[in-house]
């Protein structure tokens, strides 16, 4: 009887073991699950209506990873809408009122690759946190709790900027004490 039960149990031992591997997908920090059947009604927009140019010669080659002619683009639509002209938006060169702020931070170079770059170690550190197994079994958040040392203590920096002696007039005003 002992032994039956102990060749049970080996089973249900090796599934809860077995589930707590990763199957070869990403690592998820944030647990969140949709609690409705339906979709959701911000993942889905409308593009524009296709149109049957005059000439088809006319038409651009495709560029893989580009820009389509049916693509929503909400900003210039808005600066079209208000008497605008879309055009201005796609330049690439800096505005005057901007060019100091550009040359500041470019100043050391710009690196072409800092996405990549950056979704690289986000995913080993993401790999290297990924919880304990009750924490992934149960679908517990551990988001904030990993980032945390990497989070600004907002307080701490507004003191920080006032006494410096910057206006901060997106803060709330001072307490009476400080």
């Amino acid at each position: 009887m002992r032994a039956m039960r102990v060749f049970a149990a080996i089973p249900l031992a090796t599934v809860v073991a077995l589930s707590g591997c990763s199957g070869g997908k990403e690592p998820s920090l944030m647990e969140i699950r949709s609690s409705s059947s339906t979709p959701d009604e911000f993942a889905i927009l409308p593009n524009k209506p296709l149109e049957l140019p005059q000439d088809l010669a006319a038409l651009p080659p495709p560029t893989p990873g580009g820009a389509n002619r049916v693509d929503p683009t909400p900003i210039a639509d808005a600066v079209l809408a208000l008497g605008g002209n879309p055009a201005r938006l796609s330049g690439a060169e800096v505005p005057g009122r901007e060019a100091a702020l550009v040359a500041q931070t470019t100043r050391f170079g710009v690196d072409g690759s800092i996405r990549q770059t950056l979704a690289a170690e986000d995913l080993e550190f993401r790999s290297a946190h990924r919880g304990r197994l009750l924490e992934r079994l149960v679908g517990t958040t551990r988001y904030f709790k990993v980032y945390r040392p990497q989070a600004i203590d907002q307080d701490a920096e507004l003191s920080r900027w006032r006494r410096a002696g910057v206006r901060t007039v997106g803060a709330p005003p001072p307490l009476a004490d400080q």
